[in-house]
């Protein structure tokens, strides 16, 4: 057989990283270079009509459910294909970016699933890009250990029967890959995270008794649920798996998808594992689309936007049973907390929190959840034990007590709460330090004992931007305006100098955040997407 022929895709704008040779083969971008030719002019069709939609709603300040579709929501014969037996008890998942010690930690948390995160828990530095790669191929082929410089500690795998699933996230449709062109255009993150992946290590995990598993970002129509399906449909041709080994759980962490569900298992029947209820990214996008609605559309401070307000609660109801009606798992919410080492009081109100989350999500009829630490897997796990016993998920329970109405996912005017001042200045600090430490190259950033990834930094630009917009006088008196906002960010700014000290503030990229987060929060035309930006910034 001869040697693939040289690849059409131009590496640039870096230096050779150790190891990359092993990733970016010949046939790997070969196989890169094909989706990208066949399937960049849909993706770029999908975004322009992103943009028509959110000029819809500018209009109209409201959504429902698509009449065109209708059929497909009201056939009750249509299921989605069994989950493999790999992804059929999703109990507890786990997420995390794939840096070494992450995932030999994730792999052997104890956990059922890893999210294995390319997306909002990795900054896309090229050095994250491929190497994540990297780990994950050592982790299949149990080549990977990791000792820590600080602590001397060693980490190194568990028996395979032991370790987590791997479900990984590529990169949203919307961000690009500078380092990787065709022609002189750069390739869309998401096709090089997916291709790469799919292309190493998907006969290698059907061998393993896998598969290649993933989860579906920021996706925003079931037209964006076929592209994928294509991609699926396309890819196992081309390595010669059979159709329906891929497996595709969609984040429904947009407004829009919220009223597509159904249609998007349809469009993925065969490849679809089921649906994921996310928080800040929902939240974000509630303000995304309709930030010119008017006051009725005003979140108030993000941790007074729980699961129980009642928009949220329709959502996360109606995806359980869209999901179960269909034979796909419905999978809940992030626990965000860090345990602290020094703090016994503090782990106990916030673990105490985390139970009743799991317990509530796991009575409502959820088939699994996520959290962002090991020590939070045998809470999680234990709210689901007592639900499910021995069996491996309740899709049987099909929620025909839930009835949504349109309206009912947009009824922000039924929250009690209001924007507060103290909500100002705690998105302004979040928005900091999580933008420093992006712009350093990482994407999950501890942050107040919370594991905070870049839609934690979405929702808090976002929330300062509508406050603004919509005229805001918080219970102090003070109005939102930029002024306010500016004069927030400086006394911030001071304060994160005095706690770090001028070496450590020298050394990291604290000016550049506040700046970035002052130019999305206040510029009058909102930036679909921070990280686009941000993006700019990135060195690496």
């Amino acid at each position: 057989m001869s040697a693939p022929a040289p690849s059409p895709l131009v590496v640039v704008e870096t230096s050779p990283l150790p190891r990359q040779e092993e990733v970016l083969t010949d046939a790997a971008l070969a196989f890169v270079a094909e989706l990208h030719r066949r399937f960049t002019p849909r993706r770029d069709e999908l975004l322009a009509r992103r943009a028509e939609r959110r000029a819809e709603i500018a209009r109209t300040s409201t959504l429902g459910f698509l009449p065109e579709t209708a059929a497909i929501r009201a056939d009750d014969s249509w299921k989605v294909a069994p989950a493999p037996a790999a992804l059929n008890d999703r109990r507890v998942e786990i997420t995390g970016p794939t840096d070494r010690k992450m995932t030999i930690n994730a792999l052997n948390s104890g956990a059922k699933v890893w999210l294995a995160d390319f997306e909002d828990a990795s900054a896309p530095t090229w050095e994250n890009v491929v190497l994540g790669q990297v780990n994950l191929i050592d982790a299949y082929t149990r080549n990977i250990d990791f000792t820590d410089p600080r602590s001397g500690k060693s980490y190194a795998l568990k028996p395979a029967d032991e370790l987590a699933t791997v479900v990984m996230r590529p990169r949203g449709w919307h961000l690009e890959e500078r380092h990787l062109t065709f022609e002189g255009r750069p390739v869309p993150g998401a096709l090089v995270d997916f291709g790469l992946y799919f292309f190493h290590n998907a006969k290698r995990l059907i061998e393993l008794g896998k598969g290649p598993y993933f989860y579906l970002p920021k996706t925003e129509s079931h037209l964006e649920a076929r592209l994928w399906n294509d991609i699926f449909v396309f890819a196992q041709d081309y390595v010669g798996i059979p159709q329906g080994t891929v497996r595709a759980t969609v984040l429904i962490e947009t407004i829009t998808a919220a009223y597509e569900m159904e249609e998007i298992l349809f469009e993925l029947k065969d490849h679809a594992a089921g649906l994921n209820a996310g928080r800040w990214d929902y939240l974000f996008s509630i303000v995304k689309n309709f930030r010119d609605g008017g006051e009725k559309f005003v979140l108030p401070d993000r941790n007074a936007v729980t699961m129980t307000a009642p928009f949220m609660r329709a959502y996360t109801e109606l995806l359980v049973r869209t999901c179960h009606k269909r034979g796909a798992h419905a999978i809940g919410g992030m626990a965000a907390f860090i345990p602290s080492r020094k703090d016994a009081e503090v782990n106990k109100v916030a673990f105490e929190k985390v139970k009743a989350d799991k317990d509530r999500e796991a009575g409502d009829g959820f088939d699994g959840s996520w959290v962002a630490h090991p020590d939070l897997v045998p809470i999680a796990m234990a709210s689901f034990d007592a639900v499910l016993g021995d069996r491996p998920n309740q899709k049987d329970r099909l929620r025909e007590d839930v009835h949504v109405e349109g309206p009912e996912l947009i009824d922000i005017a039924s929250l009690d709460a209001k924007p507060t001042y103290d909500g100002l200045r705690n998105a302004v600090q979040v928005g900091t330090r999580y933008i420093e430490a992006w712009l350093r190259g990482l994407g999950a950033v501890a942050i107040f004992n919370l594991m905070e990834d870049a839609a934690t930094a979405e929702i808090s630009r976002s929330q300062i931007w509508q406050w603004i917009n919509a005229g805001v006088v918080f219970e102090n008196g003070e109005k939102a305006t930029p002024e306010l906002t500016r004069r927030v960010a400086a006394e911030e700014l001071a304060a994160i100098r005095a706690e770090v000290g001028e070496e450590a503030f020298a050394a990291g990229k604290w000016q550049e955040a506040h700046d970035l987060l002052l130019h999305v929060s206040l510029d009058a035309d909102y930036a679909d997407f921070l990280t686009l930006p941000a993006y700019d910034q990135l060195v690496g």
